[in-house]
């Protein structure tokens, strides 16, 4: 083969990159993050989340504990009048296992007030309108008691798509964006977070029976797969020859694709040569 001749495509590499983490190792390190990002860089040792009684929540919960001590973490459970009773219940468990700070703020009351200005909503827009009613509760809650929010968004939800803009996504500081949802549930085994809160299917809690991989249309295990694969250059054909279908490659791949805006900071007109996060960066946002 000389230096004219381009060099063979293989469409189906024999290594898939792995999903495996370690744990205890992980644990460490997100732990030292939140260290680092919060008393550090901000000078904040407290923590507030929303605890919905989820797996994601709770690792952070978790990690929150660990890295600043549970006296400084404080959790707030948001419940609208249709949550489920088991989602309380659940993050009970996980304030009574770490001793944590938690309060309970209802947002029906909040809610409903605006949904009587917009009786047209339907369950997609009404979904939106409890995240963010959340996200406001949690921002008003980290004024007054000091704290820092910290986001509980996982990687796969935020690369399908699957969180309301601005509001899961608003806090500053998240330890679990760049962890699978399988990589999430295996942190949390190892940290030792309820078994009830790892086992159940994991939901959205807007309306009954809904559940994250019936909305999604694939499981966890095939989209984070996916995924993966995705992010390390894998064409479709290549993805398909290990197991999946050409529909279930083609659906996340299209998430990823058509919510692509949703990952980024609004975008800027530019009118001068010097406008924020085009031109001046602290070397920190780098």
């Amino acid at each position: 083969m000389n230096a004219q001749t381009s060099l063979p495509v293989i469409e189906t590499p024999l290594d898939e990159p792995s999903l495996a983490i370690d744990p205890e190792l992980t644990a460490r390190w997100l732990e030292a993050f939140l260290r680092d990002e919060m008393v550090e860089r901000r000078g904040i040792g407290r923590a507030i989340l929303g605890l919905s009684g989820g797996i994601d929540s709770a690792l952070v919960a978790y990690l929150c504990a660990r890295a600043l001590g549970p006296q400084n973490v404080y959790a707030i459970r948001m419940p609208y009048k249709t949550s489920s009773p088991s989602s309380l219940s659940d993050a009970q468990r996980v304030v009574d296992a770490l001793g944590i700070n938690c309060e309970t703020i209802e947002i029906s009351d909040a809610v409903d007030g605006y949904l009587a200005h917009a009786p047209d909503a339907d369950a997609r827009r009404k979904g939106n309108v409890m995240a963010r009613m959340r996200m406001l509760v949690l921002f008003d809650q980290s004024a007054r008691r000091n704290a820092l929010p910290v986001g509980t968004g996982n990687k796969t939800e935020r690369l399908m798509g699957y969180f309301t803009w601005h509001a899961d996504d608003t806090p500053p500081v998240n330890p679990i964006g760049d962890l699978f949802k399988t990589q999430v549930w295996a942190l949390a085994r190892h940290l030792g977070v309820p078994n009830e809160v790892v086992d159940k299917p994991p939901s959205a809690d807007l309306e009954a029976n809904q559940t994250d991989e019936g909305d999604l249309g694939i499981t966890y295990a095939k989209a984070d797969r996916i995924l993966n694969l995705i992010l390390f250059g894998y064409k479709d054909p290549a993805i398909v020859a290990r197991g999946f279908s050409e529909s279930e490659v083609g659906l996340v791949r299209r998430r990823v694709d058509a919510t692509h805006w949703k990952r980024h900071l609004p975008t800027t007109a530019l009118v001068s040569g010097t406008a924020i996060n085009e031109f001046y960066l602290r070397p920190v946002d780098f």
